[in-house]
This record gives structure tokens, sequence and C-alpha cells, in this order.
């Protein structure tokens, strides 16, 4: 490596998709994307009142540039519903449908025992550790992207 700095970055990105995939075989038995995952999360969290498409969008953990088609196959499987505001036309507000809240219900348990295989040999104090560290990076990124 070029840099203990290079290494770190190179482990990061190794870490992330590590990670992506282990939650991704967690999700697959119940027909869900990580992505389609999050979205629900986030509504759930928003609760009845829903949240506008790009409210959703910036709560996302990945950036993705197709929130509407993604939106549109949840639709699809009855997890979402969409109602465009009568305030603002061009405001649309989504909802987790009950169907979806169902499906977020089931997959607690096996996303909580997710997360705990992913930190199983991590202490409390280590975990802080990376996250604190994990902040700072995410921290001096977001800074960099405000100033370009």
């Amino acid at each position: 490596m070029r840099s203990k700095g290079q290494e770190t970055v190179i482990a990061l990105f190794r870490t992330a998709d590590i990670l992506r995939r282990h939650f991704s075989q967690t999700l697959e038995p119940a027909g869900i994307t990580l992505q389609q995952y999050n979205v629900l999360r986030i509504l759930r969290g928003a609760g009845p009142d829903g949240l506008p498409t790009l409210a959703i969008a910036e709560r996302m953990l990945e950036r993705t540039p197709g929130v509407t088609r993604l939106l549109d196959r949840m639709e699809e499987k009855g997890w979402v519903s969409r109602q465009r505001s009568a305030e603002d036309r061009r405001l649309v507000l989504c909802r987790a449908t009950a169907r979806g809240l169902d499906l977020l219900g089931e997959l607690d348990a096996p996303i909580d025992a997710a997360d705990d295989v992913v930190v199983e040999r991590l202490s409390d104090r280590q975990c802080e550790q990376l996250l604190r560290a994990l902040g700072q990076v995410r921290d001096g990124l977001e800074n960099e992207e405000t100033r370009e």
C-alpha cells in the first residue's frame, strides 16, 4: 500500500461491501432489497403523516438518483402508498402501508440478529471508538462536498 491512509480507505470499502452482502442475504428471503428496507424504515419512523419523496432521498443510507422508480416498485408490491398534496400539487407524500409495516415487523428480529453478528467481536468501548472515527471521516467528507 502507498500509505496507511490508503490501506484504511481500502479496508472501509471492503468492509462496506461485506456489510452490504451480509444484510442483503438477511433480507433476501423476504424479497426485499436493502434500499427498499431502508425506505420502509424511514417511513415507519415518519409515522402516519409520511414524508415527501425528496425527504426520503435525503435520509437514505445510500444516495440513489432513482428514488421515484424505487418507490414505484415498492408501491406495486403494496409496501408504500403515495398521495399528491392538496396544498402543493408538486409534493408527493409517501407512507408505509400496513403490509409494509407488517413486513418490517417480521424483519426486526433477523436484522437485530444480523446487527449483533457484525459487532459481536467488538467491546462497547471499541464500538464507541469506531463510531467516533467513522463520524470524523463522514464529517470531513461532508465538509469537502460543501466546499466544492
